[in-house]
């Protein structure tokens, strides 16, 4: 494939040497920002969880909602995981941004019309957006992890944190909306609309910034100019936005990129099962008991209505902390077989959470809360960044969106398997 540059990013020092790309602080930042757009939305969801509680007390909104998000995030990241070296990176970025936009909108419309009223119109309506959530989830994380696999890590790291920092915000700004309005007249549905409202902003600002300033960092113009060089099609859209024009192989190379690349789905897999299951058992442990679990059946405590929302705050706070212990080089778990050990002895939360739930106090369910995040988001960036590493750019792409698959489908399976936690106990 042959690169044409109207802004020729590979200039030379005097000596030459290849000059250092310029923009990577600004396209960590970016990255932070994108990463924050990506879940922002449904976090806010997730943390008014309280709210759709007094609205729907009968329907079980935090497991149901996210029992409804799954399948769709897991069903369409499946389909572009397999045609994921077909798809047009920027456009399926673009869309997932703009969808989570609308869809946050018109759930602040919705409560609106109906006043903040319950009803099983309502709630199916939030149900629908719930699914569209789980659409633009699938085209933003497979879109932009594959896209930052094949730049420097500290991309993909920013990102990841920006994930966690939407928790972590909506958590804050929940706490702030908790003090402010907890005594006022719908209190409750107030801070629902203000993080609806901050959630639409935010995810417009996504789609300005990942259409029209992400593309031109130069930092970012080389190394999608050095996948395209790779061999990468899914670029193409983006560099020409960038002032980079590529010029296509003839059919028949295409044809015959297209069958490697597909095959190279299954062999990608099988050399990185590990890492696969890794990130499965991952989220399956953490949705297994977050947020159901956390806002069902801990029971009461002094903390009384703030009981869940600290919970929720503490969970958000500790994954935010730990997708930065990695930069640490020396803190960093880089040993396929340590990361394997570490994600299967996780398993000893759930007994640990029954327990203390069952017999423990609050201040023991707080620390484990906080545990819970902390191991999640240390031992997803662990993953997602040491993976991709000695692959080429085409193949770290697909990788990427391998990898988000799988977490996904962990996801899936611990949201389903969270409902185990409330048979028996006549909650059904």
């Amino acid at each position: 494939m042959a690169l044409i540059a109207d802004d020729d990013i590979h200039n030379h020092n005097d000596n030459g040497a290849p000059r250092k790309p310029e923009g990577k602080q600004k396209a960590i930042l970016v990255c932070f920002i994108l990463g924050l757009g990506s879940l922002v939305s449904w976090n806010s969801m997730l943390t008014i969880g309280d709210y759709y509680y007094v609205l729907f007390p009968k329907y079980h909104p935090a497991r149901v909602l996210t029992l409804v998000y799954q399948p769709f995030a897991l069903g369409t990241i499946a389909i572009m995981t397999w045609y994921e070296s077909k798809i047009n990176t920027r456009m399926r970025n673009l869309a997932g941004y703009s969808l989570f936009f609308v869809s946050t909108f018109l759930i602040l419309v919705l409560d609106l019309v109906t006043s903040g009223k319950g009803g099983i119109a309502h709630y199916i309506g939030i149900c629908v957006l719930s699914a569209c959530f789980g659409l633009a989830d699938a085209h933003v994380q497979g879109g932009m992890v594959g896209d930052l696999s094949f730049m420097c890590p500290e991309f993909l790291q920013s990102f990841l944190a920006g994930l966690a920092a939407s928790g972590a915000l909506i958590s804050l700004l929940r706490v702030l909306t908790k003090l402010a309005f907890d005594k006022s007249h719908d209190g409750l549905r107030k801070g629902a609309i203000l993080f609806l409202a901050i959630s639409t902003f935010i995810e417009f600002f996504c789609i300005i910034l990942y259409a029209f300033c992400f593309p031109k960092l130069p930092i970012v113009k080389y190394y999608r100019s050095k996948a395209a060089a790779e061999g990468s099609k899914t670029v193409s859209a983006d560099l020409a936005a960038a002032g980079l024009h590529t010029k296509p192989n003839d059919q028949g190379a295409e044809d015959d990129l297209k069958q490697v690349e597909r095959k190279s789905i299954k062999e990608l897999l099988l050399k990185n099962l590990d890492y696969a299951i890794d990130l499965f058992l991952i989220y399956v442990i953490t949705l297994s008991i977050f947020p159901g679990f956390l806002y069902e059946n801990t029971g009461t405590h002094q903390l009384g209505t703030w009981y869940p929302i600290v919970l929720i705050a503490m969970y958000n706070v500790m994954d935010l902390i730990s997708r930065y212990i990695p930069l640490v080089k020396w803190l960093k778990l880089k040993s396929r077989k340590g990361i394997l050990i570490a994600v299967v002895l996780r398993f000893l939360l759930i007994p640990a959470f029954y327990f203390t739930a069952k017999y423990g106090a609050q201040g023991w369910m707080i620390f484990l809360t906080s545990f819970l995040g902390l191991t999640n988001g240390y031992l997803t960036v662990c993953v997602l960044t040491v993976a991709p590493q000695g692959y080429k750019g085409p193949e770290q792409n697909a990788l990427g969106n391998i990898l988000v698959a799988c977490l996904l489908g962990g996801i899936f399976a611990g949201v389903v398997l969270d409902w185990l936690w409330i048979i028996g106990n006549g909650k059904f």
